[in-house]
């Protein structure tokens, strides 16, 4: 992923809005000794498994529709129920399309996802609140399986076969051949690479797999984390990035940052190139550790109330 590391990395050399704090940072990985904070384990309650080919369809089309789950301002989270427990966010859509797939609703098949319109998407999701972008959901879909037939006869495995056990090369085929996991943007005229769904898919499929199988990666250690609204929420908690006073009070009201915007694009590159610093650290400090599993550290400290006392930045995108 040299060509995230590379462009992010310069965008925050020359970033205006957001800094990182290097005493802060190594707070942080001294905490993450002291205090034993662990990787958490595959959430397998929310996810569909099967060992198959069926689980590899199914993590494909939930990264594929995996962004945007904050509410708009006067509107309701949307949530669904499980078992009397509420979820929403990602665990939400993961668990409804469990439920699709134990449902036999044909959700992986091809020919379905080619067809599927909004209404059709919506009923199977379910749930009560407002989840954003559902016309560009049901799109990306729609694209998902013709992809899916025309280029690798309507399977996911041959998909994953085609990236030859790498990660790296798993990210370049679905942001060549899926429009939508191309996850780019601009900086001062130069270009900045993201990947986020893309990168997060071959994460997915390790954690599912256990690494075993259709979830094997020979370079799983090459993926960067994958930048969107809730790290640098618990980032900038933590006092490890900074924003300028003017982003601040644009974050801290809700106003939304435009995609492929100046504050938008730095927030996301300061949060993976303080990633990569933080695995640094950890590794000189005798912690080696991926930054796809600090990533997951960060997200599911994320989850607790203690770090969303600082609201995350708001930006409608498909891409995170």
């Amino acid at each position: 992923m040299i060509n995230i590391i590379e462009t992010t990395k310069h965008v925050s050399l020359n970033s205006r809005l957001v800094s990182i704090n290097r005493e802060a940072l190594s707070k942080f990985c001294h905490q993450i000794l002291n205090d034993g904070i662990r990787v958490p384990p595959w959430a397998r309650c929310c996810h569909f498994f099967d060992g198959g080919e069926k689980t590899a369809a199914y993590l494909l089309v939930l990264d594929s529709i995996n962004f945007c789950f904050w509410a708009p301002t006067g509107k309701t989270l949307w949530e669904i129920d499980l078992k009397g427990l509420r979820l929403s966010g990602y665990y939400a859509l993961a668990a409804a399309l469990k439920k699709a797939m134990e449902d036999s609703i044909p959700i992986t098949d091809p020919a379905f996802l080619s067809s599927v319109t909004e209404k059709e998407l919506a009923g199977i999701l379910g749930g009560v609140g407002e989840l954003q972008l559902m016309y560009e959901r049901a799109k990306i879909l729609r694209e998902t399986g013709e992809r899916l037939k025309n280029l690798f006869h309507g399977k996911t495995a041959e998909l994953i076969s085609a990236a030859g056990g790498s990660s790296v090369k798993l990210v370049s085929i679905l942001t060549s051949y899926f429009p939508s996991f191309k996850d780019e943007a601009t900086h001062n005229g130069r270009k900045v690479f993201f990947y986020k769904r893309a990168q997060l898919l071959a994460a997915d499929l390790h954690g599912s797999f256990k690494g075993m199988g259709l979830g094997h990666f020979g370079d799983i250690d090459q993926l960067t984390a994958f930048a969107d609204y809730k790290l640098p929420q618990v980032l900038r908690h933590l006092g490890i990035i900074r924003y300028s006073s003017e982003l601040e009070k644009m974050v801290d009201f809700g106003q939304l940052l435009a995609p492929g915007s100046v504050e938008e694009v730095e927030i996301r590159a300061n949060t993976i190139v303080a990633i990569e610093q933080i695995k640094e650290v950890l590794l000189g400090l005798g912690r080696p550790i991926r930054s796809y599993e600090i990533d997951w550290m960060l997200w599911n400290m994320g989850q607790s109330s203690e770090f969303k006392k600082k609201p995350y930045h708001r930006t409608v995108s498909i891409y995170y």
